[in-house]
């Protein structure tokens, strides 16, 4: 059974930094497929970032050149690292594991419960 974990939501100011953690267990962390999603209020939930067990990347239009995804094999752990954070940022923040990508932008695979981030002035 595979269980993630996120954690590194808060409250920001728009123009400043976060990082998200997502810690996963029950798996082989190396050979998944992560990503992060996020939901809006009043949107369905959206793709962010992701990256293969090979290492590509693939990034929303909305966050690309922002937002950096990467992992950590040695300690179970994906990282999204937000930058120049702005309101339609605002979201809960899920992390997803998938064993094969197909598109990263249609739901399937293993959820953790999310954080939420909040970017106001």
């Amino acid at each position: 059974q595979v269980q993630l974990v996120e954690s590194g939501g808060g409250l920001v100011q728009p123009g400043e930094s976060l990082t998200l953690s997502c810690v996963a267990t029950g798996t082989i962390f190396s050979i998944e497929n992560m990503a992060w999603y996020r939901r809006a209020p009043g949107k369905q939930r959206e793709f962010v970032a992701g990256v293969t067990n090979a290492g590509s990347t693939d990034y929303a239009d909305s966050v690309n050149g922002r937002f950096t995804i990467s992992k950590d094999n040695g300690k179970n752990t994906l990282y999204l690292q937000m930058n120049s954070l702005n309101s339609e940022d605002t979201a809960v923040y899920y992390c997803n594991s998938r064993r094969f990508v197909v598109n990263w932008r249609v739901d399937h695979g293993y959820w953790g419960q999310g954080t939420q981030v909040t970017v106001s002035s």
